[in-house]
């Protein structure tokens, strides 16, 4: 047992000072006051004085495995390691193959996510990749849910894009009947995750799926909606319509945004909510380990980064600190936001009977300090920095 003294307690939303109590993996009481003296068993005490805590991240979208290739063998980004995950506050994570379904697989990406979960943090995954149709683990989509507990949906599905296998809309709205369908069976979310490229009607088979059959808009999850202005704007008509919304977050938003046109997540998040989108139809998320790449007009490779867990506190703290929006509000879209659609019920908020899954921050910086998952201790401040010195040796 755990007992978490004096915390400023964004559950997301903020409930002042409390004090956790924690047994085992799960959140037992949070009250204004409780003693470790109050039983009858040795209780570790944390105290947390002057301290946010949040609950731990939830990055529903993310490269176990490693991504890349577009620019040849020498282009694939390496798989992540668990502490790139906690040390960027991350708790629970949902695996996906990109571009390369093939060089990659699902059973190397279910491998990897039941290696990290015995290491200590909580996985899920998307089945498939860029391509239609779904390269499934059994002889279907519905079978997969139904039969293989870590996957929750399928992904990411690409569309608008020249790296995608240009899907007919028989195709897309087959895979997201599927889909639904196994989702609905097996008490699962059964979402579709969709990476949507540059291409002038990004959201065209996702909308016209919506308009000419009986699929609602809240089985899409459409994520990379802030790659380009262009993207952006459609992104708001099509969250006017009721639709998820998902940013890719970036450790170096400044960057991105001058050199790919890209809308960073703070003045996006900004934008989204000043035209009246509710903030729980929003999420970011890090597109971690997956590749960056540069292209020319002419759709030909120059180069690629590649995504990080960071990104997601790196834009949390640039939305509260430089754009005024509040903490409780920005903490959402990585936090409840992911854990509601996803349909994961015991994350993304700081409830009696919940995951106990926590991140420490500091006030003033929202600097991350200790992170929590499932009831045990991963990372504290002295580790922290530690970790970052290794990651840019590494």
């Amino acid at each position: 047992m755990k007992l978490i003294k004096n915390a400023e307690v964004y559950s997301p939303d903020y409930l002042g000072k409390k004090d956790i109590l924690l047994a085992n993996d799960k959140i037992i009481a949070i009250e204004d006051q409780l003693s470790a003296d109050s039983f009858p068993i040795e209780i570790d005490v944390i105290d947390v004085a002057g301290k946010i805590v949040t609950p731990g991240f939830v990055d529903c979208h993310f490269h176990l495995t490693g991504g890349g290739g577009e620019g040849g063998y020498q282009n694939r980004t390496p798989e992540v390691t668990l502490s790139k995950l906690t040390t960027a506050g991350v708790t629970t994570v949902v695996g996906c193959l990109g571009t390369d379904g093939v060089g990659r697989d699902m059973v190397a990406l279910i491998s990897k996510a039941r290696g990290l979960e015995v290491e200590g943090i909580s996985t899920y995954l998307y089945v498939g990749s860029y391509h239609l149709p779904v390269c499934t683990v059994t002889d279907s989509i519905i079978k997969d849910l139904l039969t293989i507990d870590k996957i929750i949906g399928i992904g990411e599905i690409a569309i608008a894009d020249h790296r995608s296998s240009q899907p007919s809309f028989e195709e897309f709205t087959r895979a997201a009947s599927e889909a639904r369908v196994g989702g609905m069976l097996s008490g699962k979310a059964g979402i579709i995750n969709v990476h949507l490229g540059d291409g002038k009607e990004p959201f065209k088979l996702i909308e016209r799926t919506v308009d000419e059959t009986e699929i609602p808009i809240s089985q899409f999850l459409p994520t990379h909606i802030n790659r380009t202005e262009a993207v952006f704007e459609a992104a708001i008509d099509y969250a006017k319509r009721g639709g998820y919304v998902d940013f890719t977050g970036s450790e170096n938003p400044e960057f991105w945004e001058k050199s790919d046109g890209e809308v960073r997540f703070s003045k996006g998040l900004k934008r989204l909510l000043a035209e009246g989108i509710a903030i729980e139809q929003i999420t970011m998320t890090s597109d971690g380990q997956g590749s960056l790449p540069y292209f020319d007009e002419n759709n030909q490779f120059l180069g690629l980064g590649v995504g990080s867990a960071k990104s997601l506190l790196v834009g949390i703290k640039d939305a509260v600190l430089n754009e005024g929006i509040p903490l409780e509000t920005a903490i959402k879209t990585i936090t409840k936001n992911p854990a509601t659609i996803l349909k994961l019920s015991s994350k993304g908020s700081l409830e009696i009977g919940k995951d106990a899954d926590i991140c420490v921050l500091d006030p003033h910086t929202l600097d991350l300090t200790s992170v929590i998952a499932k009831g045990q201790l991963m990372v504290h401040e002295q580790e922290v920095n530690v970790w970052g010195t290794f990651e840019q040796s590494y």
